[in-house]
Formats: structure tokens, sequence, C-alpha cells
């Protein structure tokens, strides 16, 4: 690659704890470009390799806005970069970057899976530049290049889950370097929360032959059912895009208008999301609140099974904003979305409120659905993987070129 130009210096922030952001950084420093890393904490220390300017932050919550605020000016930094736009340091880093005329680019797990990754500018979800108008979609897709959604790269997941636990784990050592970090999000505290996802996710080994059974039985019944994917209860596409407290707020009033409005032959099957520790659970939450609805016989609740599979077969689908959301439309199902997405587009999900969706929505339209495809595909994901060769090297390729060329959708 060959970009000429003004150099400029690029801002790391929080990353997805894997190389993709320090190998991002040293080709940057190849093409010229001045790169500093700001660690937060032990974890973010842990995962950037040498190279660069490196600061450790040792202020308090309160220091951290004048303090982001005054280092972007006076370091003259043009660009920062970040995993996720919602923690309370990303945060006032974006509010403070945008008002001072930085490029802000977010990174996350890809709205396409498997093997895509978020990377667009601003913000993601609510805070997404993409457009919602059908027709500026059609003009996007057409700008983009036709992308081949056929699985090319595979990630490590064990590898994924060790450098999350070495991560959080890590944080949780005294060190007075990092000793005023205060974690800024809505999960549990580490230790409870691993030993709970660690023996959910065995409880649904054991069961994964009666999911199954349970599984065949709602396709075989004859009745028409809907399938309502269920979200991690602290993650930010709940707590900043959806207008509800948490899942069980949303369970609560999915089932209600369930109850009230749905066809009277058909089931609401409540699917657990694969990594959900349970430490709140929400297969006690969801039949409480369906006994009290008198919905008992009417309500299924699945520890497993395969979505594609549920969603093709479905009467419609209903997601807050989940990922599965997008993966619904792809299959041609019919769709609500109760929170924010960058897919609740008029022709694609149902506009109306949930109370009419369960009798009045229509299929998505094909076309437009590929279209959002192409423009999701061409404008804010870069194919590739956080932790695993060659999908990670592809994907650092891919970010840096964005960056270079200016061309971060949207």
């Amino acid at each position: 690659m060959n970009h000429a130009g003004p150099k400029r210096h690029f801002l790391f922030l929080q990353g997805m704890p894997s190389p993709f952001f320090p190998r991002i950084a040293q080709a940057l420093r190849e093409h010229g470009h001045r790169t500093t890393r700001i660690n937060l904490c032990l974890g973010d220390h842990l995962f950037w390799r040498r190279g660069g300017e490196v600061l450790d932050w040792r202020g308090s919550h309160a220091e951290w806005p004048a303090f982001i605020q005054a280092f972007l000016r006076q370091q003259q930094v043009s660009d920062l970069l970040l995993l996720g736009e919602q923690r309370y340091y990303h945060r006032e880093a974006v509010q403070a970057a945008l008002a001072q005329g930085v490029a802000v680019t977010v990174h996350d797990f890809g709205y396409i899976r498997p093997d895509w990754i978020t990377f667009e500018r601003n913000g993601m979800s609510g805070a997404s530049l993409f457009p919602r108008e059908p027709e500026a979609i059609r003009q996007l897709a057409a700008a983009s290049p036709i992308p081949d959604f056929a699985p090319r790269f595979h990630d490590d997941a064990l590898r994924m889950a060790a450098a999350d636990l070495l991560y959080n784990f890590a944080n949780l050592l005294p060190l007075p370097r990092y000793a005023r970090y205060r974690r800024s999000d809505r999960r549990p505290h580490t230790i409870p929360y691993t030993l709970a996802s660690a023996w959910r996710l065995l409880g649904n080994r054991v069961l994964r032959e009666r999911v199954h059974a349970l599984v065949r039985d709602i396709e075989s019944a004859g009745r028409p059912y809907y399938v309502f994917p269920l979200q991690l209860d602290h993650d930010f596409q709940i707590v900043a895009y959806s207008p509800y407290t948490g899942i069980e707020h949303a369970i609560e009033q999915v089932l209600r208008s369930f109850q009230l409005h749905a066809p009277r032959d058909a089931l609401l099957v409540l699917k657990e999301h694969p990594w959900d520790p349970a430490l709140r659970d929400w297969q006690r939450v969801s039949a409480r609140i369906a006994q009290g609805l008198g919905l008992a016989s009417r309500v299924r609740y699945l520890r497993g099974g395969t979505l594609d599979t549920l969603m093709r077969g479905s009467a419609g689908v209903v997601t807050v904003n989940s990922t599965s959301g997008l993966r619904a439309l792809q299959l041609g199902a019919r769709l609500k979305v109760l929170g924010q997405a960058v897919y609740d587009v008029p022709g694609l999900s149902f506009q109306g409120e949930l109370d009419a969706f369960w009798t009045q929505a229509s299929p998505p339209d094909p076309e437009l659905v590929q279209d959002l495809l192409r423009a999701i595909a061409g404008s804010i994901q870069i194919r590739g993987v956080f932790f695993r060769e060659p999908g990670l090297g592809h994907a650092v390729q891919q970010a840096v070129r964005r960056l270079l060329e200016g061309s971060v959708g949207t």
C-alpha cells in the first residue's frame, strides 16, 4: 500500500484482548504514522506488544474527562480507535474526540457472522451512521462490491476464552499502577461470572439431546410458533441501545403482548443466549411470568438448539437488537425489533407496534435484504477474525487499508 500524505497520530484505547490492535499500530508506524496506547488496567498492559508510545493512566474516573480532552488536543491526535463506545472511559473519549474533529473508529464482533468484524465510524447499533432508509441502503449497496458470505476464516474459540479469562482475572490483582481503575460495564464480578459460565456450559452439554427432542416437538406440533432469542443482561446492546432495564423487563413485555395479541394456538420459544452464565435463571424467570399470565402451556424455553432451524420454520422472530435479527432477515423470517439496530428498516422489519406484529407482519423484501447485507459488508464490516491466522492477518490488513484510505464506513 502506498498512502503518502500528512502523518497522523493514532490513539488506541481498550481493544479486543488479541493481537488485532497491536498489529494495526505496528503497520501504521511502518507507514510513518505516530501511535499511542493508553493502558487503563493490567489487562490492557498484558495485551499490548511493545512499540509506539505507551502511557499508563493512573487517575480517577472523575479526572478522566479533562485528561482525555487535553491529551487529544495537546498531542494532536487525528484518530481514536477503541472496542465499543459505551464503556465510561470510551464514552468520554468519543465525546471529546468528536468535539475536536478527531476521527473515531469502533470495532467489535461482526454484525455478519462468523468471520466478519465490525469496523465503523463513531459508534455501533443506535450510534451507527449506517442509513436506515431503504433507498439510501440501495444506493450504498450499488456502490459496494458483491460479497461472498461463504465462511473463509475460522477463529480459535479456546484462545478467545483464554484471553478473556486472562484479561479479566489480571484486573483483579491489586497493583498500585492501576489501583484507581474501575470497570465501567454491568458485567458481573469475574469470579462468579466465570464459574457460573463454566457450570452452565457443562449443563447445556448434558441437556443437548433433551433440547434436540424439544425442538423436534416444536417443529412437528403443527402449531405456529414465534422465536425470541435472549441477549446478555449486561450487554451494552441492552443497557445503552434498548428501552429496557434488563432482560427480565423485555421478557415481561414480549410475553404480555403475546398473551393478549398472538394467535391462540401459537407457541412462543425463548432461546437462551449461548454465553449466558445464568446468574439469574431466565428459565425460571420466564416460567414465573408465563404462569402469571396463564401462558405456561404455550411458552417453551431452550438452553440450546440451532437458531437457524428454529427461525426458518417460525411464524416470526422478536429481538431487542441481537445479530440474530440480521440472520432472521437472511432466512426470510418476519422480524420485530424492540431496540435500536442497523437492520430495523422499513421493508425489512415490522415497523408497527409489537402488539400488531403477531398477526400483521409480512416477510422481509428479499432484494432489500440482499442490498442491506451488501451495504453492511462493504461499509462497516471487514473480513477476518481476532485470534487465529490467516483470518487475523487479513483483518489487520483490511483495517489498516481502510484507516489510511479514510474509507472506514459509512
